[in-house]
């Protein structure tokens, strides 16, 4: 039977889907982008502090379904720009230990949500 997951620490959806659904001992996140859960507001200025907010905000949602980003199986990233590759990179790699990082797929996409530069979702278990 399939859980939802949710967390005001992580933006609220922006459409008919939940932040997560847990099935078992896995957990599916849906994309996360760069709104300020506290404000509502997005913060795309910097790719750095957007990808971080990204980061962040997956890390409440893991942390509602009792998880870390050590229980991360899968990441997909997609972002707008493939030249910000490096810098989403730099950021991504700070929450994994390089030899256990989860496996990942960087897709470069036409728009995304809001036109932000980069979403993230996440496959997990415990």
């Amino acid at each position: 039977m399939k859980k939802i997951i949710c967390t005001d620490k992580a933006p609220a959806p922006i459409g008919p889907y939940s932040q997560a659904i847990q099935h078992g001992n896995m957990l599916y996140t849906s994309g996360q982008i760069a709104i300020n859960p506290a404000t509502g507001e997005l913060e795309i200025d910097d790719i750095k502090t957007e990808t971080t907010l990204v980061m962040e905000n997956l890390r409440a949602v893991l942390q509602a379904a009792g998880m870390n980003f050590e229980h991360v199986l899968k990441a997909s990233i997609f972002v707008s720009d493939m030249h910000n590759f490096a810098a989403i990179n730099q950021v991504y790699a700070t929450y994994f230990n390089e030899a256990t990082a989860p496996a990942r797929e960087t897709v470069e996409v036409a728009n995304l949500p809001k036109f932000v530069n980069v979403e993230i979702s996440m496959i997990a278990s415990l």
